[in-house]
């Protein structure tokens, strides 16, 4: 799904392993969490706005990527537990992308739930933690995120989290092929409050 804002300097903020909030616990990811991520990543209900399903193998380098930036930044896409069950739902958190555009060097703030997790305000309910996280303790003057213009879920969540989206900035997605069905992207941003 998706998925934010200039960084003050690149030193490696103190290491933050869990954010919680009244329902969900975000962690850190466990071996145990790449078979349900990797199930996940194989269904075509959650890749139907993103280039394709994942293999096993493919879903596993993601997650070890997603392990490398923690360690790289201090902060991530956290793995999100829910509560009352322990179940790995899926993630929410934050991420530098790894391309260039004229948004660019940002945070970006993303989510990707399990279907069964669908419609039950958990990608809001931890964005808003993540969020916080990006204002509060990173001190981040702004955060972005990024969706193709049909995912209104993804959309949603972005406005509900307070983002707004100016059309102007809308964008080709430069790791799609020019032409791609889903290459367009829409852009949504957040400042800080105090800004």
């Amino acid at each position: 799904m998706s998925m934010m804002a200039s960084m003050r300097n690149e030193k490696k903020p103190a290491e933050t392993k869990e954010l919680g909030t009244e329902r969900l616990r975000l962690r850190r990811w466990r071996p145990s969490d790449r078979e349900p991520f990797a199930g996940m990543n194989a269904d075509p209900r959650v890749a139907e706005f993103l280039p394709g399903t994942l293999s096993r193998e493919q879903s596993d380098t993601f997650a070890t990527r997603i392990e490398e930036h923690f360690e790289r930044r201090g902060f991530g896409l956290w793995a999100v537990e829910i509560r009352d069950s322990a179940l790995f739902a899926g993630y929410v958190g934050l991420s530098v992308p790894s391309f260039d555009a004229a948004f660019t060097p940002c945070t970006e703030i993303g989510w990707r739930l399990g279907a069964e997790h669908w419609g039950r305000g958990y990608a809001t309910e931890g964005a808003q933690a993540a969020l916080a996280f990006a204002f509060d303790v990173l001190g981040l003057d702004e955060v972005v995120s990024f969706t193709v213009p049909d995912n209104v879920a993804s959309r949603r969540v972005m406005q509900k989290i307070g983002m707004t989206h100016d059309p102007a900035e809308d964008f080709d997605h430069p790791k799609l092929p020019v032409g791609h069905p889903l290459s367009r992207h829409v852009l949504y941003r957040i400042a800080r409050p105090d800004r």
